[in-house]
């Protein structure tokens, strides 16, 4: 297997990015591993390609979209220091940058020439995006796509993590391979893996501290609805306790925090973080108000993210660090990458002397 994935660089991460996406991605590593020591157990061949995870900041993509340079910078350095205060290890697995591998651009314009405007001009998060206002969106935002397709095509990725908003787009990506290799290659020698996706476990969702029916969000003006990673043990425990809840006390089964968003939000980051389900949490503070369960929500949150919060802040200070991170997995990326340019430059006749 060939785990591609990206992520756009966003500042400000909190437990909702942790929980939601980051977490799968070293559970991802995890397993590569796991499958890489299965094969050698087995005798497996030392020429067989081993199992591996490609992970990239996305800040090709951020420039669809209004931005700020300097912003897209510390963003960019800060998620580096996130992923691997979270658990990514770039020993492990492959991270970097876009910008760093210029392949990424130059295979998503050869991609140009297969993608169809109608393919394009279907994809949902295009609509949601540029709203009513569609001449004055960048050709980027409509473009960027494809370059998600060579974002993955370029490293015959065989998996991507897909969740609800992105399988439309590696549907295209299979689209945009498919009639590559129908057009410019032999049925024996395709220049592209097509990818399939991959279903992580399911992601927790995780809402607001300040209104459980909002997703907990950067952008929320009040910094008491989100926990960030960044934030020591005491404003943990201040935003926990601050949260909004009902006066109701908590129920002993899922069933009865129907229509309880704020309480089942809570309870739910604290089975996300203790790996219980629902049900087995309330098994344990069924009838208990949010006196007691608080304390014992807030402890669990300082014990799993005090670790990550202090490599986070350690990492952030450390730009010759995050830097030489970001180097080597571009690098290795490029490396990986190079033949599969090479082999569409070929294909489609191009002369490079």
């Amino acid at each position: 297997m060939r785990v591609v994935s990206g992520i756009q660089p966003t500042g400000n991460l909190h437990l909702g990015n942790y929980l939601g996406a980051i977490r799968n991605w070293v559970r991802m590593q995890d397993e590569m591993d796991e499958a890489n020591r299965a094969q050698a157990a087995s005798g497996g061949s030392a020429d067989k390609q081993s199992s591996e995870c490609l992970f990239f900041l996305a800040d090709l993509h951020a420039i669809s979209m209004p931005f700020d340079p300097k912003d897209l910078t510390s963003a960019t350095l800060e998620m580096t220091a996130a992923l691997v205060a979270c658990g990514i290890d770039p020993s492990r697995s492959i991270l970097f940058n876009q910008a760093q591998v210029p392949a990424h651009a130059e295979l998503q314009w050869l991609l140009n020439g297969t993608a169809r405007m109608g393919w394009l001009g279907r994809m949902t998060q295009w609509k949601d995006k540029a709203g009513k206002n569609r001449e004055g969106q960048s050709v980027a935002l409509f473009a960027y796509p494809v370059l998600q397709a060579a974002d993955v095509l370029l490293y015959q990725a065989t998996h991507v993590p897909v969740g609800e908003d992105q399988k439309q787009h590696l549907e295209l990506a299979r689209d945009i391979a498919q009639k590559f290799n129908n057009d410019f290659c032999s049925e024996d020698a395709p220049v592209f893996t097509l990818p399939d996706p991959y279903i992580p476990p399911e992601a927790a969702r995780i809402m607001s501290l300040r209104d459980g029916k909002a997703k907990m969000s950067k952008s929320d003006p009040s910094d008491m609805s989100r926990i960030n990673l960044s934030d020591d043990a005491d404003t943990i425990m201040k935003k926990v306790k601050k949260a909004k809840t009902d006066p109701e006390p908590l129920p002993s089964e899922a069933a009865g925090l129907e229509g309880r968003a704020e309480a089942l939000n809570l309870v739910s980051i604290f089975g996300a973080l203790s790996g219980e389900s629902v049900d087995a949490v309330l098994s344990r503070f069924g009838g208990q108000g949010f006196g007691a369960f608080k304390p014992a929500l807030g402890e669990l949150m300082v014990e799993s993210l005090s670790p990550i919060s202090e490599r986070f802040r350690e990492l952030k200070q450390d730009r010759e660090s995050l830097d030489a991170i970001l180097a080597r997995g571009a690098a290795k990326a490029r490396e990986r990458g190079l033949p599969t340019l090479d082999a569409t430059y070929k294909a489609l006749g191009l002369v490079r002397g």
